[in-house]
């Protein structure tokens, strides 16, 4: 039985906290794949429309789901850019749990200050800054600013029964 978690929300929302901690409680033999591992470390490109990752990552997440208990997905994932892809491949898997992180830009911004290397400006992250996108899928929980990282890691692995 193959299992998706999907974790897609703004830049500093607690994504890879959060599936950092899930991969290791899930234990050996289960799948992580970040957007930005990807994106920036393995092909250096650039997140536009039709970018060489969105393919990557499609493939892992096949992977994922042919050999792996849980597959891990975790990025800003546009909709627009990613969307199509996801909303395909994720629907190969026996099970989908799929979580957005809906933040303000105000409270992306606070998150970014407080982060050990904090390098962007506040008009680049504004110019990467999505409202609301929703990829639209059955059962896609909206997690809200005041979620806390336990909790979140908690609400998921309730959700996979785990607790």
């Amino acid at each position: 039985m193959s299992t998706v978690i999907l974790i897609r929300g703004n830049s500093v929302s607690g994504k890879t906290s959060v599936a950092k901690e899930l991969h290791e409680i899930l234990g050996e033999g289960n799948l992580l794949i970040s957007q930005d591992y990807v994106r920036r470390s393995m092909l250096s490109v650039k997140d536009e429309p039709m970018n060489l990752a969105i393919g990557l990552i499609e493939v892992q997440i096949e992977y994922g789901i042919k050999n792996c208990k849980y597959t891990i997905v975790e990025g800003i994932l546009g909709e627009a850019k990613y969307g199509d892809m996801l909303r395909n491949v994720i629907g190969k898997a026996d099970f989908v749990y799929a979580y957005y992180y809906d933040l303000s830009f105000e409270e992306t911004l606070k998150r970014h200050r407080t982060k050990k290397g904090a390098s962007f400006s506040e008009e680049k992250m504004r110019n990467w800054f999505l409202e609301y996108d929703v990829l639209g899928i059955q059962d896609e929980k909206v997690i809200f600013e005041n979620v806390t990282k336990k909790e979140m890691v908690n609400q998921i692995l309730n959700d996979l029964n785990r607790l």
